[in-house]
């Protein structure tokens, strides 16, 4: 009985000393639980003979995702899961694996089945023989699209190619890419300045990195999905063109308040639609159009409605990351209403102190009152922003 279990120690010493994988492959995921088994296949196909782990990030799935990972993991060690909750996008996800893992390769690569998992050895040998720290796998062969895009998608790639460089310092083929393969000190010279916005993370390393980086171009045939569906849409273009925002201003400005901003401009038209509309129309049937009581309902009726049209919007577009659901978006909309309405408060009062400052005499010039407007305006908004960013949209 003795030596039996001295044998189980020493065997779980041998497995506890074990050297850790040197390549890790992460695959962010959303809804591919089908694609689950045949990614891990194809990988352990590829992969003979060098020592590697994949971590699934998925974004809390609601067909099962985690639940077909935890499950093949349970079958190989080599197999991870990092499920989120309450967060969205591939950069971040793809960040938080990096630093869950130590090995000093990392791939990146999509759960969809649509990159060539064949390209991931010679990847490696590229990186171990020091010609480059980052190799990229590129869709673009002889400067033609490869197989696999609609021709929608081949002119949004193009043009998403063109805009990149804006902001990278580095001639990239494909700079969108989501299939690539780098050094460990890729990641971790960049990691800390990545944005975190939408799924370009290539584009979002480059941009972030300290250092120009040494890369290498692979071309390969991009392929026809199986199972699931794109997750490319209107918004994951959003997305990008925020990414690019971010990384042109980010230094300066912070982009959300760019963006909080701009949705705040558009309430402005739809207060004035809502409260002519109403005015007009007669919101109270028993009031005269010249009625102050009119008046009063009208500005009530498009208050509530810009307030709340601004909410909508900024949870789409401006923490679309962070988009509220269900339930959340009722508590997230009465706080949001709140806040704005303390925010007015703090922009009228701010805006008859800014007045005072000037002379008895120059109070009644447009050009002074105007000013002292937009100071209450640009107050209320900061104000605005930072105390939503802390109780609307709030990470748990």
């Amino acid at each position: 009985m003795q030596l039996e279990t001295a044998g189980f120690r020493r065997a779980a010493e041998a497995n506890a000393l074990q050297e850790g994988p040197e390549l890790t492959v992460i695959a962010p995921s959303f809804n591919e639980r089908d694609n689950v088994e045949p990614l891990i296949a194809k990988l352990s196909a590829v992969l003979e003979g060098v020592h590697w782990e994949v971590i699934f990030v998925d974004d809390d799935s609601p067909d099962g995702t985690s639940e077909r990972v935890r499950e093949q993991a349970r079958r190989d060690a080599r197999v991870r899961c990092v499920q989120r909750l309450g967060r969205r996008g591939l950069t971040s996800a793809c960040a938080e694996a990096v630093l869950a893992s130590s090995a000093p390769y990392i791939a990146i690569i999509d759960a969809d089945l649509q990159h060539d998992e064949t390209l991931l050895p010679r990847m490696l040998n590229v990186l171990r023989g020091g010609d480059a720290e980052i190799v990229i796998g590129s869709r673009y062969t002889e400067r033609k699209l490869s197989d696999g895009f609609s021709r929608a998608r081949q002119q949004m790639s193009f043009i998403a190619t063109r805009l990149a460089q804006t902001i990278l310092h580095a001639n990239l083929t494909d700079p969108v890419s989501g299939f690539f393969m780098a050094k460990r000190e890729v990641f971790e010279g960049a990691i800390r300045n990545l944005s975190g916005i939408g799924n370009k993370i290539l584009v979002d390393i480059f941009a972030s990195s300290n250092r120009p980086l040494q890369f290498k171009e692979l071309p390969y045939r991009f392929r026809e999905r199986l199972h699931g569906e794109s997750k490319l849409d209107t918004l994951t273009v959003w997305e990008y063109m925020v990414l690019l925002a971010d990384k042109l201003f980010g230094k300066f400005i912070p982009v959300r308040l760019i963006l909080f901003s701009l949705v705040g401009i558009s309430g402005v038209f739809v207060h004035f639609i809502i409260f002519w509309s109403a005015l007009l129309s007669g919101v109270a049937a028993s009031y005269s159009p010249d009625s102050a009581v009119q008046f009063k309902m009208a500005q009530a009726a498009a208050t509530i409605v810009a307030a709340t049209s601004n909410f909508f919007l900024n949870n789409i577009l401006t923490y679309r990351d962070k988009r509220l659901r269900g339930w959340a978006v009722l508590r997230g909309l009465i706080s949001f209403l709140a806040i704005c309405s303390v925010g007015a408060v703090v922009s009228v009062s701010f805006a008859g102190q800014v007045l005072s400052w000037f002379p008895e005499g120059l109070r009644a010039s447009k050009y002074v009152l105007s000013f002292a407007a937009l100071s209450g305006i640009a107050v209320s908004t900061i104000l605005n922003f930072s105390a939503t960013a802390i109780f609307t949209w709030r990470r748990k």
